[in-house]
């Protein structure tokens, strides 16, 4: 059974996007390796890189090329300073070189080494295809594919919901939402509290704590960016940042120092029943702002619906409950790994696979099933929270303007937000034995939903607002 830790579902990365940025990025340094593992890396003098289907067709609005090149260089996209991605890509536009694996020089451009392709491999629609010429004439190549959520893949087993790169065993290992409550029921615990029993499995208290703590502190110090940080987007759309005014126009005139000053001082401002959604909007608009802006965020389960896991988290903090702490977002971010889990292994979070309901239909979803927890719903109100979430972001579709992560994609992520509150509302005030449509139900039906949405529709710009809306009118 495949196992996913919530540490996959959530991880942190450079926007603007986990599937066309992250995705290659970590393919690069992966076909590195396999170089160095086959001894084939000092070997190579020339290196090429092949985009299929959406990574060619949206690609260079989701910066998938810069990606590439820096992953090729073996940095982190986790530990990379922002400030030096500027830096590496001008230095390779004006050398015409690349630093392979950080060790050796070789030559490098852009529009010859970087090739967009619009044929779609059959594997899956984010095929990347690696070829480097050998010192001895021969030329060797590696495909892989970005899945979604940063994960990447090889077509070495029957579909790429079944090719994880790390196979773990869990003590309760999760396919479906029905196990995981039967789960809860039998061992009398919570949703976080079984999956916490699962990380444990993997990793100790103490290394567990401090992966969330990046997590959450992550996220925090995204949303503090944005929302202090004005200006117009890059990519050509000239979209304005709006997270900041909004910010100024909510925060009153409180000063603070740093991202965990500037949440308490939002928790004692007195927040009006009308800013409630304000400031919900705020922080989600904030964190895919600079997303957009290929900025730091942490992948929930994507980047391009990164904002609603941290808004809605930040609502219960300020909102509903002022003495929320670290165990409160420590439960939080478990319960929202797990269905986030249970999507990835039962339908998709890749929106070049299932449209936009893949992405902020998925996030949504979480975000209201661990939003319910903490505010003491039982497990089946949990998941029914969730359910609720899917269901109205069914055949949402993915329709880029310009391949950018940023119309409709950021403000989509204040929506999420919204109605996944909305969804742990309804899921607290109901009874989830007279729901209608079990979790599980929900699940298929957005992968049934996936596979018969048109192509046009799935992260490629050939349709919907992409087509629909003329860059000459943004």
């Amino acid at each position: 059974m495949e196992c996913i830790s919530v540490f996959d579902m959530l991880k942190i990365g450079i926007g603007p996007s986990s599937s066309h940025t992250l995705g290659p990025w970590r393919a690069a340094e992966r076909w590195i390796k396999e170089l160095q593992g086959d001894g084939l890396f000092n070997e190579v003098t020339t290196i090429k890189v092949l985009l299929y289907g959406s990574l060619s067709l949206t690609g260079k609005g989701h910066a998938t090329d810069i990606a590439i090149v820096l992953g090729l260089t073996g940095a982190d996209p986790e530990m990379m300073p922002i400030e030096s991605v500027n830096d590496v890509v001008t230095q390779v536009k004006t050398e015409q070189r690349l630093h392979f694996g950080g060790k050796v020089w070789l030559p490098f451009s852009f529009k010859e080494y970087i090739v967009f392709l619009r044929e779609f491999l059959p594997f899956h629609a984010n095929g990347i295809r690696f070829q480097a010429q050998l010192k001895n004439g021969e030329q060797v190549e590696e495909t892989y594919y970005s899945i979604g959520g940063g994960f990447v893949v090889k077509e070495e087993r029957l579909h790429a919901k079944e090719n994880i790169q790390i196979f773990k065993t869990f003590p309760f290992p999760v396919q479906k939402g029905a196990e995981l409550l039967a789960y809860c029921k039998t061992e009398s615990k919570t949703i976080s509290e079984i999956v916490l029993e699962n990380e444990r499995s993997l990793r100790t208290d103490n290394e567990i704590d401090h992966g969330l703590q990046r997590i959450w502190q992550t996220m925090l110090e995204c949303m503090y960016t944005g929302c202090h940080t004005e200006g117009i987007l890059p990519g050509g759309l000239n979209v304005r940042r709006r997270a900041y005014a909004m910010h100024q126009g909510l925060k009153g005139s409180k000063s603070y120092a740093n991202p965990q000053e500037w949440l308490e001082s939002i928790r004692d401002t007195e927040v009006k029943f009308r800013q409630i959604i304000k400031w919900v909007s705020c922080f989600a608009l904030s964190v895919n702002e600079v997303n957009a802006s290929l900025g730091r965020v942490v992948t929930a389960p994507t980047n391009g619906s990164a904002g609603v896991i941290p808004a809605v988290l930040m609502y219960y903090l300020v909102i509903e409950n002022h003495d929320g702490d670290f165990d409160d977002v420590k439960r939080f971010l478990l319960v929202a790994g797990e269905i986030g889990s249970i999507f990835k292994k039962g339908a998709t979070i890749s929106a070049a696979m299932g449209g936009c309901q893949a992405e902020i239909g998925v996030s949504s979803a979480m975000a209201a099933g661990a939003l319910t927890e903490l505010m003491g719903g039982t497990p089946e109100q949990v998941l029914m929270a969730a359910e609720i979430a899917m269901e109205h972001h069914l055949g949402l579709t993915c329709d880029p303007i310009g391949g950018l992560v940023q119309v409709p994609c950021i403000e989509r992520n204040a929506m999420g937000a919204i109605k996944a509150i909305n969804a742990a509302e309804l899921a607290m005030d109901s009874d989830p034995e007279a729901a209608k449509v079990p979790f599980d139900k929900v699940v298929n039906t957005m992968w049934e939903t996936a596979k018969d949405m048109n192509t046009k529709y799935k992260e490629t710009s050939e349709g919907g607002l992409a087509v629909g809306v003329f860059l000459s009118d943004c």
